[in-house]
C-alpha cells in the first residue's frame, strides 16, 4: 500500500468523524402532543319533567337520565337525586338535590358552605377556581365554579331559590384528567350545564 492511498483512508476517517460530529450538533424540535379529533354532536335538548320531581328543565338528547340512589355508598337522603350521563363522551354529571330546612344540617348556609367546601377539594390539582354569580328568570340563582388544570372535576354549579330547593351539579369523567385533550367536550359540554340551569324551573 502506497503512502497515498493511507493519506486517503485517514482522510476519509476524519470526513467521517466530523460529518457525524456536525451532525449530532444539530438542534432537535420535539413535537407537539397531538390528540384524536372528537366528534360533537349538533346540540338539541328534550325536557325533564317527570312526576313528583321538585323541578324541571332541558337536557340535552343525546344524554341519559339515571335515578342515582346513592351517595358514598349511603343512601341518598331524598329520591330526586338524578345523574346525566354522557354515553358518548364518557361523562356524567351528579346533581344533588337538597330540601332546604328539611334538617339542621340542610340550613341554606350550610348548604352553600358544603358546596364551597366540595369544589375546593380539587385545589392539589386546580391551577384556578374562577366563580361566577348566576341569576334567571325563573327564581334560580346559583354559583358556576370553573376548575382549572387537570381537576377530576372541571365544571361544577348549585342553583337555589335559597328558601326551599337546593341543587348541586358536578361534571366528571371516566377518564384521567387531562385538561388538554378534554378541553373541547369540557366546553361542549359546559353549554349543556348552561342550558340546563338556565331552563331550570321549581314546581
Amino acid at each position: 500500500m502506497n503512502k497515498y492511498s493511507v493519506k486517503a483512508k485517514f482522510l476519509v476517517i476524519i470526513l467521517f468523524f466530523c460529518s457525524a460530529f456536525v451532525a449530532c450538533q444539530n438542534n432537535y424540535t420535539p413535537k407537539p402532543k397531538g390528540y384524536f379529533l372528537i366528534e360533537l354532536p349538533e346540540k338539541s335538548y328534550r325536557l325533564f319533567n317527570e312526576p313528583g320531581y321538585p323541578y324541571t328543565f332541558e337536557y340535552p338528547t343525546y344524554a341519559n337520565i339515571v335515578k342515582d340512589t346513592t351517595f358514598f355508598d349511603e343512601k341518598a337522603e331524598n329520591p330526586y337525586w338524578i345523574n346525566i350521563e354522557f354515553p358518548e363522551f364518557h361523562s356524567k354529571l351528579y346533581m344533588s338535590y337538597k330540601i332546604i330546612g328539611a334538617n339542621k344540617r340542610n340550613s341554606f348556609e350550610n348548604l352553600v358552605d358544603d358546596a364551597f367546601k366540595l369544589t375546593y377539594k380539587h385545589t392539589y390539582k386546580a391551577s384556578y377556581i374562577d366563580e361566577q354569580e348566576f341569576s334567571t328568570p325563573n327564581n334560580v340563582y346559583g354559583l358556576y365554579y370553573n376548575v382549572g388544570g387537570n381537576a377530576a372535576s372541571a365544571k361544577q354549579f348549585f342553583a337555589t331559590d335559597s328558601t326551599k330547593h337546593f341543587i348541586r351539579g358536578a361534571l366528571y369523567f371516566y377518564a384521567p384528567p387531562n385538561a388538554d385533550s378534554l378541553q373541547p367536550v369540557i366546553n361542549f359540554l359546559q353549554a349543556d350545564m348552561y342550558h340546563l340551569v338556565e331552563t331550570l324551573k321549581w314546581k
